[in-house]
């Protein structure tokens, strides 16, 4: 008989369920419409709907960079703490 390896289970850590948050954010953010489908308060002039919008570009940007470095570390102390 030929043996199988055996595949590791996913593991849920502190780190990748921020991860998950960080990612899953932005998604909850844009889908509750009712939460910023209205004008006032205006920012320089811009109704509430286009600048929350905005904000969160830069918002979810700066969360998926987060993301990404601390995958990279999980990963990295995962496999033993190699270097880059």
């Amino acid at each position: 008989m030929s043996e199988v390896p055996q595949e590791k289970q996913p593991t849920v850590t502190p780190v990748r369920v921020v991860v998950a948050l960080c990612l899953f954010a932005p998604f909850v953010s844009m889908l509750w419409v009712s939460s910023y489908a209205k004008v006032e308060p205006t920012f320089i002039g811009i109704p509430f709907f286009y600048w929350y919008q905005m904000a969160w570009v830069l918002i979810s940007t700066a969360l998926t960079m987060i993301a990404y470095k601390l995958w990279q570390r999980d990963q990295r102390a995962r496999k033993g703490g190699a270097s880059q």
